[in-house]
């Protein structure tokens, strides 16, 4: 199963804040008088108060405060005033102006929920579903979620859509999950785009249909929708719905590994080694391939190991090799710990060890790797 939420926990909660209500007395074109509006919040106005907070939160007119921004949240909020509220709790949520409290974040988020506002109600579910600030309860989770996606906020029509995916707090159900994406997608949200295409690709809640998978990769990839990008890379280097096209492939791949995906970096490095869709360059090939190992792709560091070991695409460096096919060979890659073998029973970029080429052979043999059970037989029977 491959189905993502919109963005991480954090980044809903950021979204909300971003864009903090400024209430009915301020216009997005025209900051208002900040003295006329600072009076009027003086006063009692819930909705001055509200503003006041939120150009104090965004820094819109005046210095950015956060403290002074929590003040005002809290006069608007202790009138009943829902936005207010939401803020204020965004604000616990995330220890700004004030210490990070998420059991008042859910106090706030609370107040504001049971007066429908949809932010508050999927902000809710989340500290439900995460068990920040409140016991986890999936069931409770679903109950704030359902409530604000049957208000078509897009964000908890996903998350209750994976919910149902993964029988959590609710019976497993994919048609209800697809259901709930496919609101999500409706609304162009790329995210509910891209669970729908995992869907047909992978027959979940509805039948497999790789074309289908296609169309919907296609819609989330072309909003920036990394995972999509990626997907679709895969659907034309395959073949898959669509007929195959290694230039279509490494196009996707590309978008998807200049937003930082490692294993899109790795395809692209693979693909201009092997000059599929490119004209083949070495050169290309090392670039990605660093990219995607820096992040700790185990199969980039290994073709890293290789680069250097041969000097194809970048100068012979035994010491490179090693050091890179140790960090694969570290997390498991069989033909890492065996290439790492040789370069111990060998002594090439490192101290000539016949026990730890042993004991490298030994892991790649236990990982799968044939011919490093037939090297660790022999070290044995030598007596190593």
């Amino acid at each position: 199963m491959d189905f993502r939420m919109k963005v991480s926990v954090k980044k809903i909660i950021m979204g909300v804040m971003a864009c903090f209500g400024l209430g009915q007395a301020a216009l997005a074109e025209s900051i208002p008088d900040f003295k006329n509006m600072l009076r009027a919040a003086e006063q009692g106005d819930p909705e001055a108060q509200l503003s006041i907070g939120a150009m104090y939160a965004n820094g819109q007119g005046i210095s950015q405060d956060n403290r002074l921004a929590v003040q005002w949240f809290r006069k608007a909020a202790e009138q009943e005033h829902a936005q207010a509220q939401v803020n204020l709790g965004i604000m616990y949520q995330l220890g700004q102006g004030v210490s990070q409290d998420y059991t008042k974040a859910a106090e706030w988020y609370l107040k504001a929920a049971e007066q429908g506002n949809t932010k508050a109600q999927n902000n809710l579910g989340m500290l439900y579903q995460n068990g920040q600030g409140i016991n986890q309860d999936y069931a409770q989770a679903a109950k704030w979620f359902h409530r604000a996606a049957d208000q078509e906020n897009t964000a908890a029509q996903l998350n209750l859509g994976l919910l149902y995916a993964n029988g959590q707090g609710v019976e497993q159900d994919y048609a209800q999950a697809l259901k709930w994406f496919r609101r999500a997608a409706d609304h162009g949200d790329a995210t509910g785009q891209y669970n729908l295409g995992v869907a047909y690709a992978n027959g979940e809640g509805v039948h497999q249909d790789y074309i289908q998978a296609i169309g919907w990769y296609r819609k989330a990839a072309e909003q920036g929708n990394v995972d999509a990008q990626y997907k679709l890379g895969d659907m034309y280097a395959s073949g898959k719905g669509v007929r195959q096209d290694y230039v279509q492939a490494i196009e996707w791949y590309r978008k998807a590994a200049e937003q930082g995906d490692m294993v899109a970096q790795l395809n692209v490095g693979v693909m201009y080694a092997n000059g599929q869709g490119v004209e083949q360059d070495y050169v290309q090939a090392v670039k990605w391939y660093r990219k995607a190992a820096e992040q700790g792709n185990a199969k980039a560091q290994f073709n890293l190991g290789v680069v250097y070991a041969t000097g194809q695409g970048d100068r012979q460096d035994y010491v490179q090799a090693a050091q890179w096919y140790h960090k694969a060979a570290e997390q498991g890659l069989a033909d890492a710990q065996y290439n790492l073998g040789e370069m111990y029973y060998y002594g090439r970029g490192i101290r000539q060890n016949h026990n730890l080429a042993k004991e490298w052979f030994g892991k790649a043999c236990q990982n799968g790797l044939q011919k490093g059970c037939d090297a660790y037989r022999i070290l044995n029977q030598a007596g190593y």
